[in-house]
């Protein structure tokens, strides 16, 4: 019996006992091949030698000391190499244990920083619905997944809104070009603010590339351009959450690269340690941090972990094998070869509507007719069965159901680590097949 309190009351998932390149073996001694990097998070698969001894090197140096007190070589090593491909100007670096404390910092530090230039009234955060920030109260109140949000919304904090997404599958009408639509839905941001009262907005937060919410879906040419226009004409703080689709996955070490658009901050975690260890990170642009400090001089927030030296030495040498290694260029040539052997293997399927996404960050979202869009019932539950049916057949894949508006859609995630292979992807594709196949039938 288990005294876990683990994700599900009801089932055990399988014991992991090894990981080794792009598989896991469980208890049983079956392998999987991990197809989505957990939640697109192993990104050097799993074992790797160089981050395995770069954190016991530093287990044997020392492995915590409290950032009140000390920084520590790993944590300022790694944000020198953060920041010098950062980005637009952000040169700064808060390391917290993941992805919702990045969010929460950024969306504090936003709050402080008007406060510091002497705008108090300014507090309010825009955000995008079927968005996904994370899931603390601060971060669930700025993502826009209703399904998250409806549990706990007598918790949540009242100064967020949003606005739709950019999902040209479902919502950019037959007479308009891409741009055309993307220049649409970014100028609701325009919309918002005004209605808000300029005064009274501090930042808008969105993802490049949306991740679990909508699965893999990249914003159109030109999108976030105009929102980078409309943030900068009414003084409103831009924050990028690439805590999913940055730190490589999408075949630039930044996902807002390939679009041209810095942001003011910018959040990142699961590809920066690629789960050997806990690590998220704010990453800051020089005026917000100058303002803080020629202000009260200290960012009123922290926890206990931010910073650890083992965590940070994790991220380094991650960081370091994905540059001496060429996975960057790996994310490029594989991510081409995968979007191919779905279009191939999927393209012409009666139940899948659109295949997305950029480099090994690449969704499939399934419908119940091609024409019309129309999705199956939410009780079908149709993305946990592939999932159970590539399970089975020794495959990970990430799904996602509420696509559409947090209760409709489904779609599932493919993010295998930057080390695979053709022949991994050959594989993956054939036994994906198979398994959507089983759980419509």
């Amino acid at each position: 019996m288990s005294h876990v309190f683990g994700r599900s009351a009801t089932t055990m998932p399988p014991v992991a006992v090894r990981g080794e390149g792009v598989f896991i073996t469980d208890s049983t001694g079956k392998r999987y091949l991990d197809a989505s990097g957990g939640a697109a998070v192993s990104c050097l698969g799993h074992n790797h030698p160089g981050v395995i001894q770069a954190i016991k090197d530093q287990l044997d140096k020392i492995s915590y000391a409290h950032t009140g007190f000390f920084t520590s070589e790993p944590q300022e090593e790694l944000a020198r190499v953060i920041t010098e491909s950062a980005p637009g100007d952000l040169d700064r670096v808060f390391f917290v244990s993941g992805g919702s404390e990045a969010v929460e910092a950024s969306l504090k530090l936003a709050r402080q920083y008007f406060l510091e230039i002497g705008q108090p009234n300014r507090h309010r955060i825009i955000s995008r619905r079927q968005s996904y920030h994370g899931n603390t109260l601060g971060a669930l109140s700025a993502g826009g997944n209703e399904m998250r949000r409806e549990p706990y919304r007598p918790l949540l904090i009242d100064s967020m809104s949003h606005i739709s997404p950019c999902y040209a599958y479902r919502d950019r009408r037959h007479d308009e070009t891409e741009e055309a639509y993307g220049l649409r839905v970014a100028n609701e941001l325009e919309t918002a603010i005004l209605e808000a009262g300029p005064e009274t907005v501090a930042a808008f937060i969105c993802e490049p590339v949306v991740g679990a919410t909508l699965g893999a879906v990249a914003a159109v040419p030109g999108y976030l351009k105009r929102i980078r226009e409309i943030c900068d004409a009414y003084g409103v703080l831009l924050i990028f959450d690439e805590i999913m689709c940055g730190m490589g996955r999408t075949g630039h070490l930044f996902a807002c690269d390939e679009d041209g658009v810095a942001p003011d901050m910018m959040t990142v975690a699961k590809g920066l340690g690629a789960g050997y260890q806990a690590i998220g990170a704010m990453l800051v642009g020089k005026r917000i941090f100058e303002a803080i400090a020629a202000g009260t001089g200290s960012f009123q927030h922290g926890h206990t972990y931010m910073g650890h030296p083992v965590a940070c030495a994790a991220g380094l040498a991650v960081q370091t094998a994905i540059r001496e290694e060429n996975l960057l260029e790996n994310v490029r040539t594989r991510g081409a070869e995968l979007m191919t052997a779905l279009q191939e293997r999927f393209g012409n399927h009666a139940h899948v509507g659109d295949i997305r996404g950029r480099g090994l960050f690449v969704g499939l979202e399934f419908v119940a007719d091609r024409a019309s869009k129309e999705p199956f019932e939410p009780g079908r539950a149709l993305n946990a069965r592939i999932k159970a049916e590539a399970m089975e057949r020794g495959v990970m894949i990430y799904p996602m159901g509420g696509t559409i508006d947090g209760r409709r859609g489904d779609h599932l995630l493919v993010a295998p680590p930057f080390i695979v292979e053709s022949e991994h992807i050959e594989h993956i594709v054939s036994v994906l097949g198979d398994a959507v196949d089983a759980a419509l039938a």
